[in-house]
């Protein structure tokens, strides 16, 4: 049987059997494997010249044994034992130099090295053992000094990046750019929580993330990398190192420096995995909102995220005034799928994923009531575009989500809104919002309202009970109660508002003149 040589590469910190077959020196002896040719990818941790019988006792695993066999050449029971011992030291592979005592491979050594799996390789041509063990040895030894130096090299390059307060995003992708491939940081429900790599190979991984992350969950293989994170007695995620193209001693390294970091970066008050779940919630919301990132490109991010894609309906949501974590909490305890992060201060999205066969309206409505229910927190405003069955239209829907709930929130006291405000219910207020960058819709709006306006200072008591009287349709009763105020102190205010801006207020046309004017001009402070 003749083996299938590969060079080395010099940047692996272990060599195996199949790689030192490969030396030049090695070649001149003209090796061939009569045995154990499936299990030439051992590695060899140290080369042992020997040729007493009882060998095996002076191993301790991972030796490659050189030896002519001159004390077994007669004794066929010796040469079986000989290679059992090996076998039994867990030695990578045996050397057999032929010459006066095996002028060919021995049968009875081929035959038990098969049996044990051991590899098994004669020289067919003189060959000094010192020049091998010295050529491997000094290998070895490189490898190993080159694997210290690049652990020692990421980890102080990692460790520099978290005393200046990097980011964990910038932690990994200093591995990513060692390790050259993806990086995933995932809880222990496999739920994506970080990547880093470059973001066509990230993709790729995130694509059939649920199927693989099976795979890498049972050990190192393939590529597939993975190193615990947690800390005093418990485990919080792993890091992964997808499709890892060195050797498994340098991608457990590399596994291994990161996980530390990481660990240290949430120690030292980096987050917590609830606060990098948020984060990756927020910027695939975020994302899909913006749409500089085709929704296509999304999907794999969305489902490493733990959302539920295939076959679904998608209903987007946007809520003004309520925490995210006071969303998530009704998430929950509704039973809802979904994703939540903040897009601004005081706007948080919810992209809801249901069933097909779900009621989207009827469990958007669920959602909102169980929401204005909760007892903490100011009330809040819940838009919602119309349900999605097309991931591509989820971004459309979400930035139409947004515009209703920003046209509404100024005055959502005031009006008497639905659980859920959808388009159909902002009217009016949704056209100002979407036109409240003209110049011409500016201008108007500063002359309808300059006795409010002029002087450099706005009187933002009657500004507020002008916006009310006319959301509330001039219903003088409710604008009293709202402002808690009684009647003849609101009508001394309506006539001062009338005289300052030179209208009528009775006057539907005057009315709704100086109402579109305060619509526009509220939807400039946004």
């Amino acid at each position: 049987m003749t083996a299938t040589w590969e060079p080395v590469r010099t940047t692996d910190p272990i060599l195996s059997v199949r790689q030192i077959l490969a030396l030049e020196r090695v070649l001149a002896g003209d090796p061939e494997v009569v045995a154990g040719a499936a299990h030439l990818d051992r590695p060899v941790r140290w080369v042992h010249v020997a040729e007493a019988p009882d060998v095996g006792v002076m191993l301790t695993g991972g030796e490659m044994v050189l030896t002519t066999g001159v004390l077994l050449a007669d004794d066929a029971h010796k040469q079986a034992e000989y290679i059992q011992a090996l076998h039994r030291a867990e030695a990578a592979a045996v050397v057999l130099g032929l010459g006066r005592a095996f002028p060919s491979p021995p049968d009875v050594m081929r035959r038990a090295a098969d049996r044990c799996g051991l590899p098994l390789v004669v020289l067919h041509r003189p060959f000094p053992f010192a020049e091998l063990t010295e050529e491997v040895q000094s290998r070895l030894v490189r490898r190993k000094f080159a694997a210290v130096s690049l652990s020692e090299s990421v980890r102080t390059a990692l460790t520099g990046l978290i005393t200046a307060g990097a980011p964990l995003q910038r932690l990994l992708d200093e591995v990513a750019v060692h390790s050259a491939c993806p990086v995933v940081v995932t809880n222990l429900a496999h739920r994506v929580l970080a990547t880093a790599g470059e973001r066509s190979a990230v993709d790729d991984v995130l694509r059939d993330w649920e199927r693989i992350a099976r795979q890498a969950g049972g050990g190192d293989g393939d590529g597939w990398i993975r190193a615990e994170l947690g800390g005093r007695g418990e485990r919080w995620g792993r890091i992964v190192l997808c499709g890892y193209r060195g050797d498994t001693v340098t991608g457990r390294l590399l596994a291994d420096r990161g996980a530390e970091a990481v660990v240290l970066h949430r120690m030292l008050g980096g987050g917590s995995v609830r606060s990098w779940e948020e984060q990756s919630a927020q910027s695939l919301l975020t994302d899909l909102v913006s749409g500089v990132v085709p929704a296509r490109q999304l999907l794999p991010r969305a489902r490493a995220a733990g959302l539920p894609v295939n076959r679904r309906t998608f209903v987007p949501v946007v809520v003004r005034d309520a925490e995210a974590a006071r969303l998530e909490r009704v998430l929950r305890l509704l039973g809802l799928p979904g994703l939540v992060a903040e897009l601004t201060e005081r706007t948080t999205a919810v992209l809801l994923s249901l069933a097909r066969d779900q009621d989207a309206d009827a469990l958007a409505t669920h959602f909102a009531v169980r929401l204005h229910g909760e007892s903490a927190g100011p009330h809040a405003v819940v838009a919602a575009a119309g349900p999605r069955t097309a991931w591509d239209d989820v971004p459309a829907g979400l930035r139409e989500a947004r515009h209703v709930a920003d046209a509404v929130a100024d005055s959502s006291a005031a009006l008497d809104l639905p659980p859920v405000v959808r388009l159909r219910d902002v009217h009016l207020r949704g056209l100002i919002r979407l036109l409240r960058d003209d110049p011409h819709v500016q201008s108007f709006a500063e002359r309808e309202l300059d006795g409010l306006l002029c002087g450099g200072g706005v009187d933002q008591d009657l500004l507020g009970v002008l916006r009310t009287y006319l959301a509330t349709g001039r219903n003088k009763s409710r604008t009293a109660q709202l402002h808690h105020v009684s009647r003849p102190a609101l009508y001394r205010r309506l006539e001062a508002i009338q005289a300052r801006l030179g209208v009528d207020l009775d006057d539907f046309e005057q009315a709704a003149s100086v109402h579109i004017a305060l619509l526009a001009h509220d939807a400039q402070q946004q």
